[in-house]
């Protein structure tokens, strides 16, 4: 059996008598375990007699008890209790769960105490000390809220006696805002006779040291319960309240500092989260990476240090104090507090300018004259540190403030800034990665288009604002026949790794373009080079995630028709030359890299003069709105259309993108197509004999002085001349001859209905054939041959006007 002592929860060795309380112990099925000599006094029975029993066998045979239920720990009621000799008393008892966890299996205490009448004399000092010896400041108002009596620690607090300001009101003792306040809450307790706590923060009396203070006020009742005054208890909670005001700064910065991955923008929002909370006036210069080959420095540093002015803010409009203006380099000499703390590695804290700085401030005459004009009289410089690496240093001035910075305050600038310059190499080392991924962004991408017989083209590169430079592409691509491909693609996620996989993937596009491949087949084919990219991408076993989408058009501006396929890409737009704009109902096909699945081809007419518009989906998707409405703001863009593609392209992005930038990277294709005459096109069918083909070249020869371009009669007919023997001696008939021109190039094309290609060899001395291609290779601009649904076609150009 546990003492009294313990059982009473005062801890052994208490010094005074107990029995002034009667104390029981009752288990969890109700037994009494423990009875306390209070407990025998009260009732009369002895500790022997009573414990082991039930306790409800002292219960009166009337009383009423109700248990408490698993949930309640506490109880507390008169019942009716049988003394020993019979009697019955009626008791007050309050009982507590001693171990509440484990719910009804725990012991019960179960007290009443038995000397709860005051019989002192009202002259007692008990009842004068409640008011004077009160550890709390304590002061007592009447019912008009007019000063009544106040203790010894509230005439500290206030730092006015007693019998000075009794009879005054408290916005006439305090005199500050909050007193106005407080005096609203007396009030309401002097009319509604209920109690309030408030908490207030400033200064007290003649102390310029802010406090943070809990007010307890209650009514003060007469006898015949009427609310005769208010009394008001204060309890200093400073240290809890800067302890609240650090937590909260410490998570405000988490959440301001780091929105963007801007290095200059970062240490603009530590300066900003600071001020006023922590100093009055901060500074945030960082050292210049290009010092250090790009990198953050990591060796020792020495003085004076060079720093680049990042960022700073001030409690005073347009931040007078301070002597550097936003990106200017300024040197810091040996004692100066920026210096310092740099070279110490740890915050330095400057409480004296007067001495302190004085060696700092009288070789820089133009800070010491700050310093005087605003008096500041406390800095803190708190190095800019992350991953090892110094990137600069903070400085932290007060001179609003009286109070200097504290142990606490230097912790916390130590916190704030630790995630500060995180957040800043972060920035850091995304702005060097971006800049790299721009810059072989920008060698990837078509620094030109080409001009072609088939299309006007223009078009816009923009990378992202905030996620990074992503893999989008665009490219227009001469191909035979006069024809032309545009093509614009997305490569999946951001970075050097999707700049590279984009500059891989438009390699191979040009690459399967330049063998005239429909648009179908080449998004097979590429489709199957990105299932092989994910595959290299992925470690042991697993598979990369790379994915792209892609759109590819072939226009002939000799025929007018457009084929197009796309591979999860959104569908181009057209702008007829009279009509309102619409999307090109396009297969949508799935995205590359899934594999195995088929591509469709789309073929239309279009008429001289429409604008296609080929684009990436960072064009049209947007937080802001619906992809209905991006559908129909460019639209209208293109709507408004006139001569320049260039002007165009620049009112799309105008119309469609905010004025921060695209959150992805934006593609941007523009291409009027053009048409050529039938005036500049010759067809002839070959019949497959031999004999016919000098006179062919004759007809060549005639339809050359028809175009006035005799000049390139020698060499065309040669070409032709080798051209058509080789379709007549190895193609399948039918076999058609056909001439292309326009003010530069000259194209002459040979078809035939067999799918076998020539190849260009090298013949040996005593061959009898063989030479022809390589004939035509060295008269001609570029040769080649393409599939047809028919056959193939093999195609020479010639370029007009040279010698």
């Amino acid at each position: 059996m546990a003492s009294h002592n313990e059982t009473a929860g005062d801890g052994p060795g208490y010094p005074f008598d107990e029995t002034a309380t009667a104390r029981a112990v009752i288990d969890g099925d109700g037994v009494l375990v423990e009875w306390s000599e209070g407990a025998r006094r009260l009732l009369g029975h002895a500790s022997a007699d009573v414990v082991g029993r039930p306790a409800a066998d002292l219960l009166a045979p009337d009383a009423e008890f109700v248990r408490p239920s698993s949930a309640d720990n506490r109880w507390s009621g008169g019942l009716a209790l049988l003394h020993r000799d019979g009697r019955t008393l009626d008791v007050w008892l309050l009982a507590h769960r001693r171990r509440p966890e484990l719910g009804d299996r725990s012991d019960w205490l179960v007290v009443s105490a038995l000397e709860s009448e005051d019989r002192r004399a009202p002259d007692d000092p008990l009842n004068t000390a409640l008011l004077e010896q009160s550890p709390c400041a304590t002061a007592v108002y009447d019912e008009r809220l007019r000063l009544h009596r106040i203790n010894a620690v509230m005439a500290d607090e206030v730092s006015l006696p007693q019998e000075r300001i009794r009879g005054l009101r408290v916005p006439e003792i305090g005199g500050r805002p909050q007193s106005a306040e407080l005096e609203k809450h007396l009030l309401r307790v002097l009319l509604s006779g209920r109690r309030e706590d408030v908490e207030t923060y400033g200064r007290a009396g003649s102390d310029d040291r802010a406090q943070a203070w809990l007010a307890r006020i209650a009514p003060i009742r007469d006898a015949e319960g009427k609310v005769r005054g208010v009394c008001m208890t204060a309890h200093d909670l400073t240290k809890q309240y800067q302890a609240r005001q650090r937590l909260q700064l410490v998570n405000e910065a988490s959440i301001r500092i780091g929105t963007t991955l801007d290095v200059t923008r970062t240490a603009q929002e530590l300066a900003d989260v600071c001020v006023p909370a922590l100093a009055d006036f901060v500074s945030v210069d960082l050292m210049d990476p290009l010092d250090h080959g790009g990198e953050p420095y990591s060796g020792p540093l020495s003085a004076p240090v060079s720093l680049r002015r990042a960022a700073h803010r001030s409690v005073n409009a347009g931040n007078p104090e301070a002597v550097v203006k936003l990106g200017q380099v300024d040197v810091y000499p040996a004692s100066s507090p920026q210096a310092d703390s740099l070279l110490a590695g740890r915050p330095i804290v400057a409480t004296d300018p007067a001495t302190t700085l004085s060696e700092w401030l009288a070789w820089d005459p133009v800070r010491g004259e700050r310093v005087r004009e605003y008096g500041i009289h406390t800095t803190m410089s708190v190095p800019v540190r992350a991953r090892g690496a110094t990137l600069g240093v903070a400085v932290f001035t007060r001179f609003r403030r009286p109070e200097p910075f504290t142990s606490d305050d230097v912790l916390l600038a130590e916190e704030v800034t630790a995630r500060a310059a995180v957040c800043i190499d972060n920035a850091r080392r995304f702005s060097r990665e971006r800049e790299t991924a721009i810059a072989l962004q920008r060698s990837l991408l078509p620094r030109t288009l080409p001009r072609t017989a088939a299309v006007e083209a223009a078009s816009r590169y923009l990378p992202a604002a905030r996620a990074g430079v992503g893999g989008d592409w665009f490219d227009v691509i001469p191909l035979s026949g006069m024809r032309v491909a545009m093509v614009v693609g997305d490569v999946v996620g951001h970075g050097v790794q999707a700049s590279a996989t984009m500059g891989r993937l438009r390699t191979a596009v040009r690459t399967l373009a330049d063998i005239d491949l429909a648009p179908d087949e080449l998004l097979t084919h590429l489709d199957d080079l990105v299932v092989r990219l994910s595959e290299e991408a992925g470690g042991e076993g697993t598979t990369g995630e790379v994915g792209a989408t892609c759109l590819y058009a072939v226009y002939d501006p000799v025929t007018r028709r457009c084929v197009l396929a796309r591979a999860g890409h959104p569908p181009p737009m057209m702008l007829p030359p009279d009509g309102p704009p619409r999307e090109i109902d396009v297969s949508p096909g799935p995205p590359l890299g899934l594999g195995g699945l088929p591509f469709e081809s789309t073929e239309l007419t279009l008429r001289e003069g429409t604008v296609l518009a080929l684009y990436t989906d960072g064009l049209i998707e947007s937080r802001e709105r619906d992809l209905d409405d991006s559908h129909r703001l460019l639209r209208q863009a293109l709507a408004r259309a006139g001569g320049s593609l260039d002007e165009t392209c620049h009112d799309i992005l105008q119309s469609l993108l905010p004025p921060t930038g695209a959150s992805d990277d934006v593609a941007l294709l523009l291409a009027r197509t053009k048409g050529l005459p039938t005036s500049q096109v010759a067809t002839w069918d070959i019949p497959a004999d031999p004999s016919l083909v000098a006179p062919i070249r004759k007809q060549v020869v005639r339809q050359l002085d028809t175009w006035q371009l005799t000049e390139a009669a020698f060499t065309t007919e040669l070409v032709v001349s080798e051209l058509v023997t080789n379709a007549i001696r190895y193609g399948e008939r039918p076999i058609r001859l056909r001439l292309i021109h326009d003010d530069t190039t000259l194209i002459v094309e040979v078809s035939d209905s067999s799918h076998t290609a020539p190849h260009l060899r090298r013949a040996k001395i005593f061959d009898e054939g063989g030479r022809g291609l390589l004939l035509v290779a060295q008269l001609t601009q570029r040769w080649g041959s393409r599939h047809t649904t028919e056959g193939k076609t093999i195609w020479a150009e010639l370029t007009l006007g040279e010698e």
